[in-house]
């Protein structure tokens, strides 16, 4: 079924994913695309490492918010690793100094160090998508996430940032006498926090990034995928793991299927895609299936993109 529950609720973020080459920049565009033309303001979003939403609209985007056509409500941003950690130390830093400093005296450009510590760019990635969506400033914004595998680390770590945030606090407790902690919070008092108000501004910032990206009534997740067996093979993964996250996918694009076998090689090549599409069809039964046929031509540029565009909402 095409994705018009799409077009018609009234869903805030929109995340699109899939593992590496199965079309996922293309979808993705293809919905923001259709979502525009239906009316919404939309953002279009990549933080894919190697992002190429700037290719497939031929024209410039980067990390900076970019109007992508001028009759239709559609921005687009390329979010680099820089971009990210800046907007972390612009967010946390002060924050960060302050806990840093309480037990050690150390320079501001610390600040710096702690922001490359695994986890950090990831974590803030979640907050910056939250807040482009909660700003008000778009309808919607639709999410050309990086593929499978890093996406779904990154979906993880809000947890396991929790978890992290258990321990240093019991850590802080165990390491400081009462005296030490009250001195703490004579030190933190510059910054109108103690240590352990910040952990909890942490923990409250973690379960609300949680709390945000498994709201289904603003938040979808439509997986991308191709079939074939590592294709199938990596949607059945993604969807468990998405599952024990408290993330539902709403819609699976099987994509690059063969629609006329007029030689033995698309012959040969449909008969095993089918096997594939009605093993995805009969194990995913209850979610919105849409299929997307393989083009002769190479998708970039706004007519074709908005050909996959009316495929995808007809």
């Amino acid at each position: 079924m095409p994705l018009r529950a799409i077009a018609g609720a009234g869903l805030r973020l929109i995340m699109v994913g899939g593992k590496g080459g199965v079309g996922k920049t293309t979808c993705a565009s293809a919905i923001a695309l259709g979502l525009a033309e239906a009316g919404r303001r939309v953002l279009l979003v990549s933080s894919d490492p190697a992002p190429s939403l700037s290719d497939i609209y031929e024209c410039d985007i980067g990390g900076a918010e970019t109007r992508i056509l001028p009759d239709l409500p559609l921005w687009g941003l390329e979010i680099s690793s820089d971009l990210v950690l800046a907007k972390w130390k612009e967010r946390f830093g002060r924050e960060i100094h302050a806990v840093i400093s309480s037990f050690a005296d150390v320079d501001y450009d610390f600040v710096d160090y702690v922001g490359t510590a695994p986890g950090i760019e990831e974590e803030y990635m979640l907050y910056f998508i939250r807040e482009l969506t909660k700003d008000g400033k778009y309808d919607v914004v639709v999410w050309d996430t990086a593929p499978a595998g890093h996406t779904l680390r990154l979906l993880r770590l809000p947890r396991l940032f929790l978890s992290h945030l258990e321990g240093a606090t019991k850590f802080y407790m165990n390491m400081y006498s009462m005296v030490e902690r009250v001195k703490d919070t004579v030190r933190l008092q510059s910054s109108k926090k103690t240590l352990l108000q910040v952990i909890a501004s942490w923990r409250e910032l973690s379960e609300g990034i949680i709390g945000f990206i498994g709201e289904q009534t603003t938040t979808r997740y439509v997986l991308v995928t191709i079939p074939e067996a590592l294709g199938v093979r990596l949607t059945e993964r993604v969807m468990a793991e998405l599952a024990g996250n408290g993330i539902e996918v709403g819609d699976l694009i099987i994509n690059h299927i063969v629609k006329e076998a007029d030689c033995e090689f698309h012959r040969t090549r449909q008969k095993m895609q089918q096997r594939y599409v009605r093993s995805l069809e009969e194990t995913y039964a209850g979610i919105n299936i849409a299929k997307l046929y393989l083009s002769p031509y190479e998708i970039k540029g706004v007519e074709r993109i908005r050909e996959i565009a009316k495929a995808l909402f007809a």
